[in-house]
């Protein structure tokens, strides 16, 4: 039977039952439902957060982060992150430009972005890879001496804190995808948090074609979520520290059974409290990690190239810079199977395939 590289947790089929029954009796299906309205109210309360919108997905979240701060023309960001962090700049119509990464977090490299500031500068779009945070302190310094906003793509950092607080709370505004392979999930879904509230209202009319009731406002779209997607999240929240308990386990795990050479990880810095979304392991070279990615899908084990290709790299962009160090991850790096419920054995049996292929 197939290992896959990513298990959805479902919590009890009894509980999520219990909690759309409601729906049966009002028919509030979707905008803005009572059990949409909960869930931003207890995530909020969860993280400590001041306000949290909960959106359709976590590529919609960042495109309204974009048009609410009025972002335009060039933007620096990272090519090491999945492939709706640039789409959704180009979607804009901004011009995606590419700082290279730090090779111990794989983050964007914050002492790389100033010599990228021209005048033609509006934002900074940076990635928490992995759940590791960036250098939120040093891109806040110099997004302040340049007059630029910060958007954080968040989307693999739920539960992540940094000096005791939410990684959603560093930024312009912080987004989140609660995508079925997320930690914590609502099937499809993702969620916005602004630091100014002015902002927020204009997010959150933005996501809902930009009126209330009868009264119009402002251009936008349908970003909203339903009351099916809002219950997955109410069951699932609880269970968020069981389910980063076990994934910290496991990641103990793999961490003290690969034993062989030339096996790196990325570095998870000082004052974060981590959530073990991934399982990122960085080979030697792209032939090695070839080599490896084979022998484990002979053995059904799925793995995934993650993230891969660099971003700098697509083939659809008109305009690019070279990012060697992203460049050179990107072809060495893999993601192995990482989930609540991965038997040890499987573990082990993994790890045993990679110490020997390496």
């Amino acid at each position: 039977m197939m290992i896959n590289v990513t298990k959805s947790y479902l919590p009890p089929l009894t509980e999520y039952k219990q909690m759309i029954e409601g729906i049966w009796q009002n028919f509030h299906l979707t905008n803005r439902g009572p059990l949409v309205q909960k869930l931003e109210k207890e995530i909020c309360a969860k993280l400590k957060l001041d306000n949290l919108l909960f959106v359709s997905n976590g590529t919609i979240a960042i495109q309204l982060a974009i048009k609410a701060l009025n972002i335009t023309g060039e933007v620096i960001t990272t090519p090491f992150s999945y492939v709706a962090t640039t789409n959704s700049l180009l979607w804009e119509g901004c011009e995606p430009v590419f700082c290279d990464i730090s090779p111990e977090t794989f983050c964007i490299d914050a002492g790389k972005i100033e010599a990228l500031i021209t005048p033609k500068t509006t934002a900074i779009l940076a990635t928490h890879v992995y759940g590791i945070p960036c250098d939120v302190e040093r891109i806040e310094a110099i997004a302040a001496r340049h007059r630029l906003r910060v958007i954080y793509d968040a989307a693999h950092a739920f539960g992540v804190e940094y000096k005791n607080k939410s990684i959603f709370s560093y930024g312009d505004v912080s987004t989140c995808s609660f995508h079925a392979t997320k930690l914590f999930h609502t099937v499809e879904g993702g969620s916005v948090t602004a630091a100014d509230p002015a902002v927020f209202k204009t997010i959150s009319l933005f996501h809902s074609f930009g009126h209330l009731g009868d009264d119009y406002y402002s251009q936008g779209i349908n970003g909203k979520n339903s009351e099916f997607h809002a219950a997955m999240g109410l069951c699932n929240l609880p269970k968020l520290e069981e389910l980063t308990a076990a994934r910290e386990y496991r990641a103990g795990l793999y961490t003290s059974l690969l034993s062989a050479p030339g096996i790196s990880r990325p570095a998870v810095p000082a004052h974060v409290k981590y959530n073990y979304a991934y399982y990122p392991v960085v080979f030697e070279s792209e032939a090695v990690l070839l080599k490896v990615r084979e022998l484990l899908l002979k053995n059904e084990v799925s793995t995934r190239r993650y993230f891969y290709p660099s971003l700098n790299d697509l083939p659809f962009l008109t305009k690019t810079n070279p990012c060697p160090v992203s460049e050179d991850i990107s072809k060495r790096v893999l993601c192995l199977p990482m989930y609540f419920d991965l038997e040890e054995a499987d573990i082990q049996r993994i790890c045993q395939l990679i110490n020997s292929a390496v």
